[in-house]
């Protein structure tokens, strides 16, 4: 991995953009998972720096919370929001970044747009898969259960910062930053 500044840099900065985005926090009644901004900076990584740089900021991002530092939703920190119910879908943020990266990086198939689309949902999906069965885990809530607290309320609002992300993706200085 070519440790370049400026990689560097932009690695550290997504991983503090992401850090701010999680205090952007609507809890739910209903809900020990509450909407944040995070995964706009999971995407937005993911975006903006070559594959081994995404996923290196977001382990950053990780290893700052798991260390103490206020920087999970709502300022959540330590071992114990790791090992918790939203556990799950922090630990994703790692491999979701380095999926939508690679895939924005690649040469096949449909428009660049098109790809970043798919690519973008794909990575909030993945995201969506370890959260619920970490949730399952730790409130031994079935499938169902899980699905109607821990995922269907935030289609919606992952739908919105989907949007977003995909008009980043295809903003001249993102497509700039991946030649």
């Amino acid at each position: 991995m070519h440790a370049s500044p400026r990689c560097m840099t932009k690695a550290a900065l997504m991983a503090a953009i992401t850090a701010a985005l999680a205090w952007v926090v609507f809890p739910l009644p209903f809900s020990t998972v509450p909407v944040s901004g995070q995964t706009v900076g999971v995407m937005a990584a993911g975006i903006l720096l070559p594959p081994r740089w995404a996923a290196l900021s977001m382990v950053v991002y990780v290893l700052l919370g798991a260390m103490g530092l206020p920087v999970y939703a709502g300022g959540g920190a330590g071992l114990g929001v790791l090992a918790g119910p939203t556990g799950g879908y922090i630990w994703a943020f790692v491999p979701s970044s380095l999926f939508i990266s690679w895939g924005l990086r690649q040469r096949w198939g449909a428009g660049k747009l098109s790809r970043a689309a798919i690519l973008i949902l794909g990575g909030v999906g993945m995201i969506y898969g370890p959260g619920l069965l970490q949730l399952m885990a730790y409130t031994g809530l079935g499938l169902g259960q899980a699905l109607l607290v821990g995922a269907l309320p935030f289609l919606l609002g992952d739908g919105l910062k989907i949007l977003f992300c995909w008009w980043l993706a295809g903003h001249p200085a993102a497509r700039e930053e991946r030649l």
